[in-house]
């Protein structure tokens, strides 16, 4: 039982820590606008370099900066200095990010990214360091002192890394208006991209198209719900406008309310007024109505014209759910 209790005591202490990190930076922001401009100005990419577990935290920020609009490459530091550097062209800012900012790979790299002429930024926890007296400007990520019980391990300054690169991709999708039509652009595959462009059009395009008039009669509806196999039929008027929906459901309730069958039209039975959706909404629209309203497929319809009908099913399979 001890034991256990010692396990969640360091747990909680080096979530304290790594959160007591990140709060500190909001202490530590002086010259970010500066650096924010410096990047924004950028007219190459933004190359992104570091050594050990800071070229880790590098590969993540350049991999958030290039899906939010901004270009970006990573270089490894040690491979920086035996040929890579052939990566840092006219017009890019270098970002070294380095918790010391005096590794020997990074005392070589620097003087070689100044002699290109390029912008550099250190991103670093020792504001006296190599790094930060050669940089351009800096982006201070200190920490008080690592969550390691032995003040090693990189933990809450690779954490301060980390969130500082999120600041500065946020910070620059603001500054040029990256909107999420833009995001779209960059994320087409897998679910985030569906949710961001697939379109209920893209769905009910796929399905058959079932449809009754207000005057056909029961054996009519019940031989359209059939063939086209959606459990349901949409009613339009004479002026081929969308007025009602005949579901399943419909009918058992009107078997069971009716002692005859005789003369009963789809008028009689359709719900008037059904929940629709426009064929130009996102997919992702049609769920959370369909969520709303606890309902498994809806009826596609732009103004009173019947377009489709988009199921349930139909967000399943393409992974929205």
């Amino acid at each position: 039982m001890k034991k256990e209790t010692n396990i969640l005591e360091a747990a909680m202490r080096t979530i304290r820590m790594e959160a007591e990190s990140v709060q500190q930076l909001t202490a530590q922001l002086d010259g970010f606008e500066h650096v924010i401009g410096l990047l924004a100005a950028c007219t190459g990419r933004i190359v992104i370099s570091g050594i050990g577990k800071s070229a880790i935290i590098a590969q993540k920020i350049v991999a958030t900066l290039n899906s939010t609009g901004t270009p970006s490459l990573f270089l490894h530091a040690a491979d920086a200095i035996h040929g890579d550097l052939g990566m840092v062209q006219q017009g890019d800012v270098v970002i070294i990010i380095s918790k010391s900012g005096e590794s020997p790979e990074i005392k070589v790299l620097v003087p070689l990214i100044k002699n290109f002429g390029n912008c550099l930024i250190g991103m670093v926890g020792h504001t006296g360091s190599f790094l930060a007296q050669h940089a351009d400007a800096i982006l201070n990520t200190s920490v008080t002192q690592e969550a390691c019980p032995n003040n090693l391990a990189p933990t809450t300054s690779t954490t301060a890394q980390l969130v500082m690169g999120d600041a500065l991709a946020v910070c620059l999708m603001e500054h040029r208006g990256f909107e999420m039509a833009d995001f779209a652009k960059l994320h087409p595959g897998g679910a985030l991209g569906k949710k961001l462009y697939l379109r209920v059009a893209d769905l009910c395009a796929a399905h058959e198209k079932p449809v009754v008039s207000v005057g056909q009669g029961l054996k009519e509806v019940i031989l359209e719900i059939t063939a086209k196999r959606l459990g349901m039929t949409a009613v339009v008027n004479n002026a081929g406008e969308l007025t009602g929906v005949i579901t399943d459901g419909d009918l058992r309730r009107m078997l069971e309310r009716s002692n005859s069958l005789d003369g009963i039209q789809a008028g009689h039975i359709m719900t008037e007024n059904p929940k629709t959706i426009a064929s130009g909404e996102l997919a992702v629209n049609a769920l959370d109505l369909m969520r709303t309203n606890n309902i498994t497929q809806l009826i596609v319809a732009d103004d009173k014209e019947y377009v489709g009908v988009i199921h349930l099913h139909d967000l399943i399979k393409e992974g929205l759910i």
